[in-house]
């Protein structure tokens, strides 16, 4: 299968655990050249032919690191098990190599200052980010929430009554609220960009982006 040049760097991956083998399985489909290192032999055999190569090694040995930097990977991404001092070991010789853009999976705060510190480029904190979206969901107001690092989010949220058969124009939603309604979407039907023009119905479903705080509260309106 020819190779989308959207996806066409030679990505690093290292560790074949859930997450790892998960992320090296969706780069291999979307084009990149995966070489993936694992330390469990037997793990490393079960995916010799699903990625681009399987390098059985600990990369949290320079040795090893030495080793697979020969194919000159633009991305590396460092996903290994419950060790923290080979976590760390293994980004801070991918850092030392000077990989251009780094990405690790850190196991608690304290873990992800250390990964920071020492010049990984991008951090993972998949638990706790996955409590925060939790935190906002749980009240059943947000359908789906992103959150970004400046406070910003986008969501999607069921459309409060008092939208409901107006336009946008006529609803004044960014005035009143400060929040921007970004699409809508209707079951069986596609997404469609939000215009002044777009009329809300009872059964849309509205995504809307913003300062977090505004956003919450917007979503509370009945």
């Amino acid at each position: 299968m020819a190779r989308n040049k959207l996806f066409d760097d030679d990505v690093l991956v290292i560790g074949l655990g859930r997450f790892g083998s998960a992320v090296a399985l969706e780069l291999t489909r979307l084009g990149h050249r995966v070489l993936a290192v694992e330390k469990n032999n037997a793990l490393a055999e079960s995916y010799v032919n699903k990625v681009a190569r399987v390098v059985h090694a600990d990369m949290a040995q320079s040795s090893a690191t030495e080793m697979v930097m020969n194919a000159e990977p633009k991305i590396a991404i460092v996903r290994i098990g419950s060790s923290i001092e080979s976590s760390v070991l293994a980004a801070a010789n991918l850092v030392d190599a000077g990989v251009p853009s780094i990405w690790a999976k850190a196991l608690s705060p304290e873990h992800k200052r250390i990964l920071d510190r020492i010049g990984v480029h991008h951090v993972i904190s998949p638990e706790s980010d996955a409590g925060r979206r939790v935190a906002h969901l749980v009240n059943g107001k947000l359908l789906d929430y992103i959150e970004f690092d400046d406070g910003f989010a986008i969501v999607k949220i069921k459309p409060p009554t008092e939208t409901i058969g107006f336009t946008l124009e006529q609803s004044q939603i960014r005035r009143k609220y400060g929040v921007t309604v970004v699409g809508v979407k209707a079951p069986g039907e596609d997404f469609t960009y939000a215009v002044p023009a777009t009329k809300i119905s009872a059964h849309h479903m509205l995504i809307v982006s913003g300062p977090t705080e505004l956003l919450e509260r917007f979503a509370a309106r009945p």
